[in-house]
């Protein structure tokens, strides 16, 4: 029997190949609006962070989600990310 083969994606904060399911899925749609995509459906472009504040910290300071997007982020997107990690932490 053939094992299901994982899909693997980069994080933008430590650069490291992770199992997809580990990481928190940042969408750019259609319409350019950036939105937190904790399922992995919405449809568009996505970009992935591990869920760890460090990672989210070297994403901001790189600027990586604006450059993986091509265009600006707003604050409230890093806000609602980091949210996101404390109440993971809990």
């Amino acid at each position: 029997m053939k094992q299901k083969k994982i899909p693997l994606r980069m994080c933008l904060g430590c650069k490291e190949m992770k199992p997809k399911r580990e990481l928190i899925r940042v969408v750019k749609n259609n319409e350019g609006e950036i939105s937190i995509d904790l399922v992995g459906k919405k449809p568009g472009r996505g970009a992935y962070i591990c869920r760890s504040a460090d990672c989210l910290e070297q994403a901001i300071k790189a600027k990586r989600l604006e450059k993986a997007f091509e265009t600006t982020i707003d604050m409230d997107i890093y806000n609602i990310l980091k949210n996101q990690l404390e109440e993971n932490d809990e």
